[in-house]
């Protein structure tokens, strides 16, 4: 069916419902950024395949809400489809909320399935328009009614992560937890987000693409702890190994019930961020919000951990030693052999699907030549890339799933001549990145609040970029996570804060649509750098290990420290791949690790 076809479909719906507006989130019910085929609501019914947007829908109006990130790329996917864009950010715009505050009618009602909207969200909505007489329907399921071939969810098996690399038993993290429970005075504890599910359990699965996570929930007290998962999900051997860690495993659809019979005088933890309205509004419980503690335990590594990360981290960087050295030889004989977009992808699973712990890819990969690293999510597609020909720069921002560790890695590639502007671009862009990686901080500053170090650069010269600087990476598990987050555009709490352990993505950028994208991409961990009379300091120690091609860069417009970074970054990344890397791999590594002057 046609998005038109589609969009006239629900709006019979909503007319049979008697709703006048349809709000569809990008969600599931655990709220997953990577969403599973039956929750692609949004994908499927605007033809928009952007990671995140927000559809609302009435009588005379459809438009998809994105941030600048997906402008240019939504911009080309709704075309013709009777969806508008609607820009998050742009002066004059209206978020999705304050403009049904503004459209509804007093007596309208609002259709938005509560098994795909978080507690908060719908408190927002509730403020804005309940004074308006809307009235928020959570119960409809309207989408179902037009989508009949809507896939059934993933049956492939949960499996367990080995203790080799986790570290701690699921018994020990339960524990743990129900430590601050007790903190919170709380009898219950619900947890639905995938990535916290798996961490506390040491499962990990296949529901979702690039995260091996699972669904499930996962209902505690302080005596019981209860998984709600398709049962086939679970072999006999594995559903007896939870059951002697103290965990009963209960069917998925089971969860809403339980719910409803926890005591009405108990208080139940959960997320009010990472936790929808439809298994909320289920429990009579009296209600304690604060961030899940298994998200702030996860989000700390430990020293254990750290270790796999960085032996991951090094095969990693093995794998694109063997990729770029393939790479350049590509680009040299493009008029022999055509080199796409889509090549990339390929021979980058290739060299790492090599690497020992390799499971899959962590995101799927941005090959991006001249104006489509301008999109920064951009993908190739059978049916949409582009081949790279003539002059320009090639954005590569790819990473990989290790038994040890996520890596997520972005670097630009020179592909003939650039300009003088292109490299003053990547300059700025590198001159942020070493800013960050520099950075001494007292801890317990919120991580928001270092992101301007990483853009100063770039402000200097007029420029600035949409998306934010750094964000969570987990262990083995989502490529984004929280609760830190570099950008200011995110809210400054105490969750927020940088401790010891804490993986981040350090990736400012710069975008010029139609013409070229920028981003040069590290990840880096939290470390203690010292105490003095005023405090305990943090820094950050680098994890990514692989060159950044100088020939992207003015070196003239470095400063000596940078300068010395950069050499120093080289020579460490050298240090630690040469010895395993032979023929081409290693030329490649030597030729691009030299020091550099001016």
């Amino acid at each position: 069916m046609s998005p038109h076809l589609k969009l006239d479909l629900l709006r019979q719906a909503m007319r049979v419902a008697g709703v006048q507006a349809c709000l569809i989130p990008s969600a599931d019910p655990h709220l997953s950024e990577y969403l599973p085929e039956s929750w692609q609501v949004r994908r499927w019914l605007t033809g928009f395949t952007g990671s995140v947007g927000t559809v609302v829908v009435t009588a005379e109006f459809a438009g998809v809400w994105v941030d600048s990130r997906y402008w240019v790329q939504a911009e080309l996917d709704l075309a013709g489809s009777g969806f508008e864009l609607m820009k998050i950010g742009a002066v004059g715009d209206l978020a999705h909320t304050h403009w049904l505050a503004a459209d509804l009618k007093p007596g309208d009602t609002l259709a938005v399935d509560g098994r795909a909207l978080s507690w908060a969200g719908s408190q927002a909505l509730v403020g804005l328009l309940t004074p308006r007489q809307v009235r928020i329907e959570t119960g409809l399921d309207l989408i179902s009614e037009v989508w009949l071939d809507r896939p059934h969810l993933s049956t492939a098996p949960v499996y367990a992560f080995d203790l080799t690399y986790a570290g701690l038993s699921r018994s020990q993290k339960l524990a743990a937890v129900r430590r601050e429970m007790q903190q919170y005075h709380a009898a219950w504890h619900v947890i639905s987000t995938l990535d916290d599910v798996a961490w506390l359990l040491n499962l990990r699965g296949q529901d979702v693409d690039f995260n091996p996570v699972f669904m499930a929930h996962v209902l505690i007290s302080d005596q019981t702890a209860q998984i709600f998962i398709d049962l086939n999900k679970v072999g006999p051997a594995l559903h007896a190994e939870l059951k002697q860690d103290g965990f009963e495993v209960l069917p998925y659809e089971a969860v809403q019930n339980a719910l409803a019979h926890v005591s009405g005088h108990d208080a139940i933890l959960f997320d009010p961020m990472r936790m929808t309205v439809a298994l909320i509004n289920a429990c009579p419980a009296q209600r304690v919000m604060a961030v899940n503690p298994s998200t702030l335990m996860k989000s700390r590594k430990t020293e254990h951990e750290l270790n796999h990360v960085r032996h991951a981290m090094r095969h990693d960087g093995l794998a694109l030693c063997e990729f770029f050295a393939w790479l350049e030889k590509a680009i040299e004989n493009r008029a022999i052999e055509p080199l796409t977009e889509l090549m990339l992808d390929t021979k980058l699973f290739q060299y790492r699907s090599k690497q020992p712990g390799y499971v899959s890819r962590s995101f799927a990969t941005i090959a991006a030549f001249n104006a489509n690293g301008a999109m920064p999510h951009y993908r190739a597609t059978q049916s949409s890339y582009a081949s790279i020909e003539g002059d320009g720069l090639l954005l590569l921002d790819s990473g990989a799933q290790y038994l040890g560790g996520t890596t997520d890695i972005t670097r630009m590639i020179p592909v003939g001549q650039l300009s003088d502007l292109q490299r003053a671009d990547c300059t700025a862009v590198l001159r942020g990145m070493i800013a960050l990686s520099q950075l001494t901080f007292p801890e317990g500053v919120a991580s928001p609040l270092i992101d301007a170090i990483a853009r100063a650069p770039l402000w200097a010269s007029l420029t600035e970029y949409g998306h934010g600087t750094g964000h969570g990476v987990g262990y083995f598990l989502n490529v984004h996570e929280g609760p830190q987050v570099i950008s200011y555009r995110a809210g400054v709490t105490p969750q927020t804060a940088m401790h010891v352990g804490m993986i981040t993505s350090n990736e400012p950028g710069l975008y010029r649509p139609n013409q070229w994208g920028v981003r040069i991409e590290n990840l880096i961990c939290c470390q203690e750098a010292g105490e003095s009379e005023f405090g305990r300091f943090l820094s950050f120690e680098t994890l990514t290990v692989c060159p950044i091609d100088s020939r992207c860069l003015d070196l003239h417009a470095l400063r000596p420290h940078e300068l010395a970074w950069l050499n120093q970054y080289h020579h460490w990344v050298r240090s630690k791949l040469a010895p395993d890397l032979s023929g081409a791999p290693l030329d490649w590594l030597l030729g691009k690790t030299e020091p550099v002057s001016v």
